[in-house]
């Protein structure tokens, strides 16, 4: 799907948000440590970023504020770079193999008892981490 960068990082922040932060997942998933990791990066780079600025400025002189700006302006893209490729990555289509996973675990939610209505033609990652986030809640 065609979508522009803010869009992106917005789909990014979502998927973030939506991914369970259960430890059980990390032997399932390998989007539990890209998600994991993206948390940590949006959490505490921004504080590193200001951190590094400052320090420079105050150990060095005049001449380095360009340095110091160019550091700082680095360390703050990592988050965005950190939501772009989640954002990239929950707008992509399951593997097969997941994908019926996927449509397995639907089907036994709605077995149960629930009414989830998530996509079952093409489903994303996205899709993926709201089944996820779902059934965990209810475990929890």
């Amino acid at each position: 799907m065609n979508m522009s960068i803010f869009e992106i990082i917005k789909l990014g922040q979502k998927y973030m948000k939506l991914w369970p932060n259960k430890v059980v997942l990390v032997n399932y998933f390998a989007e539990y440590r890209a998600v994991q990791i993206s948390r940590f990066v949006c959490r505490y780079f921004p504080v590193i970023a200001i951190v590094t600025f400052i320090l420079q400025l105050y150990m060095g002189s005049s001449v380095i504020l360009p340095q110091a700006l160019v550091y700082a302006i680095f360390i703050l893209s990592m988050p965005v770079q950190a939501l772009i490729m989640l954002g990239v990555k929950a707008d992509k289509f399951l593997p097969p193999t997941l994908a019926s996973w996927y449509k397995e675990g639907v089907a036994r939610v709605n077995e149960s008892g629930g009414d989830i209505k998530l996509s079952l033609q093409k489903p994303r990652y996205f899709d993926l981490a709201h089944l996820l986030n779902l059934t965990y809640s209810k475990i929890a």
